[in-house]
């Protein structure tokens, strides 16, 4: 799905997404999380990437410039990202 569905989508449905990653983020203070922004034609895509997967999925976390998801979308507030179950080297 493009990031202008996504936005549509209700809270913890499943999603699908795809985009390239313009940045990846892990700070000290996540205890291990990885935050990913996508792009695609449309927009922008908020993915979190709980530490275990960070694990399991290294090189398509830290590696890959063309990124495919599959997760649980969440919002609240007018926040919103996609929580990563499974990761795709594009």
């Amino acid at each position: 799905m493009t990031a202008q569905v996504l936005t549509h989508y209700d809270n913890g449905r499943l999603a699908r997404g795809c985009g390239i990653v313009i940045v990846r983020q892990r700070p000290e203070t996540a205890k291990g999380t990885v935050f990913i922004t996508l792009e695609d034609e449309i927009g922008n895509v908020n993915v979190i990437v709980w530490p275990g997967l960070v694990e399991e999925q290294r090189r398509e976390v830290m590696g890959t410039a063309l990124l495919g998801m599959h997760g649980q979308w969440q919002t609240a507030n007018s926040v919103r990202h996609l929580v990563a179950k499974r990761l795709v080297d594009l």
